[in-house]
């Protein structure tokens, strides 16, 4: 594999790889396509190609033509039109479901500064949040990292509407933790970086391998920790041998700080929030946002505390492509929370004195000033008061016709980054409800 190969992006890879080996033909007429990582390696390293833990992530050759990736080997992978993901339900839930947990007086635990998935695991057993969430006793933390699988075969479902039968001969996995009580065997993933969705396989791969292990019946954790907020979700397969026979068994939320915000505490953020126009901001470098999620904003701001980010690095960690990095960039550039320096012959993207700052509050502290950061923006400002009104979120098109009379961005821009302004705006609307 030469330099220029080894350099090209993972959706030019897969176009190569594609017809190179004629595999949307192959999937066509035998329902999937066999690859050793070895021929993947012809164009890009396979750790690089194959390892989409969220639909965000694959590459747009793979997503326009519906096909999903399983490895069935430490050396191989399947290709076909898999149905492989499942959707992470949003954050809007009442504040009867939140509860609020303390955790004893550790100097090495900084509560405001969770900044690593194996952190939020030491919290989230310290704490006593899993064993409240399982209704169990006394979880110890007993296992975790890389393993392989073992053999063992299942079906999944298709787009196509059919069950595909996969085998699988020692695959790596690798379990974030893994926990014991007296009545089960616990198999957690966690995040510390906020996502549409998750690759089931994390969860079901870990699960095939530890069955033939214990005979206690075993209880599988997503965990999502971000913005000092943990949801839990629990899990389970309601066959063995389907893949597709994930459900949701229960949901919930935990915070170590007060998540408590009235709309008395937004309208005071109004009312003191000194407005510029976005007449401003058009006169800058800055573009207006096209960024939906303000969840990922802070995802993003969490793990740039003390680590300056490339944009592929960006990329790789939110799972996106180096577009929607560029777009998240942004949005934090707007705000004033985010910016790119040269250092060492490479771009990098850290936070401004003032995203540290903004980094550094409390859970109730942190929003507000998110909310004032927002609403210092003429558009945002318009609509807030127009929320608060009527109590509800104004539609896209109002949305598109303000933008256009503020003249915030270009007429082709307007639809899409639309959808943006109504997510922020949702985002203000919830913090009352958590």
């Amino acid at each position: 594999m030469s330099q220029k190969e080894n350099n090209m992006s993972a959706n030019d890879a897969w176009k190569a790889l594609i017809e190179k080996y004629r595999i949307l033909d192959e999937i066509q007429k035998k329902g999937c396509f066999h690859i050793k990582a070895s021929q993947i390696k012809e164009f890009k390293e396979p750790r690089l190609m194959a390892k989409w833990d969220s639909t965000d992530s694959l590459p747009d050759v793979l997503r326009k033509n519906r096909i999903n990736i399983l490895p069935d080997s430490r050396s191989s992978y399947v290709l076909s039109d898999f149905l492989l993901y499942k959707e992470i339900p949003e954050l809007d839930e009442h504040v009867t479901q939140m509860d609020h947990v303390e955790i004893p007086e550790y100097e090495s635990i900084d509560i405001n500064n969770i900044n690593s998935e194996a952190k939020a695991i030491n919290v989230l057993a310290l704490s006593g949040i899993l064993d409240d969430f399982l209704q169990t006793n006394k979880s110890v933390a007993t296992f975790n990292g890389r393993m392989g699988t073992g053999a063992f075969e299942f079906q999944v479902n298709t787009y196509r509407n059919v069950k595909r039968r996969v085998s699988v001969n020692n695959a790596q996995c690798e379990i974030d933790g893994g926990f014991e009580n007296d009545s089960s065997v616990i198999i957690m993933e966690a995040k510390n970086v906020v996502h549409e969705d998750f690759h089931v396989r994390q969860l079901y791969y870990p699960y095939r391998l530890w069955k033939e292990k214990v005979q206690k019946p075993i209880r599988l954790v997503f965990s999502v920790y971000s913005n000092m907020i943990y949801r839990l979700f629990e899990y389970r397969f309601t066959s063995l041998e389907d893949y597709s026979s994930i459900e949701l068994v229960r949901a919930k939320n935990y915070s170590l700080q007060d998540t408590t915000i009235t709309m008395d505490d937004l309208m005071e953020v109004r009312r003191k929030t000194s407005q510029r126009t976005d007449d401003h901001m058009a006169h800058t470098s800055i573009p207006f946002i096209q960024a939906n999620s303000m969840e990922r904003i802070i995802s993003l701001l969490e793990n740039m505390y003390e680590n300056p980010m490339t944009p592929q690095q960006i990329a790789e960690l939110m799972d996106f492509d180096l577009r929607q990095s560029d777009y998240y960039y942004n949005a934090g550039r707007y705000l004033g929370l985010f910016e790119k320096a040269a250092e060492d012959k490479q771009i990098l993207v850290s936070l401004t004195p003032l995203g540290a700052k903004v980094f550094r509050l409390n859970y109730k502290q942190r929003q507000l000033r998110l909310v004032e950061l927002i609403l210092e923006h003429q558009i945002f400002r318009e609509l807030f008061d127009r929320m608060a009104k009527t109590g509800q979120i104004p539609d896209k098109d109002d949305i598109a016709d303000r933008m256009r009379s503020l003249n915030v961005c270009n007429e082709g821009q307007i639809v899409r980054r639309a959808s943006s302004v109504s997510g922020w705006l949702k985002w203000i609307y919830n913090l009352t409800k958590l």
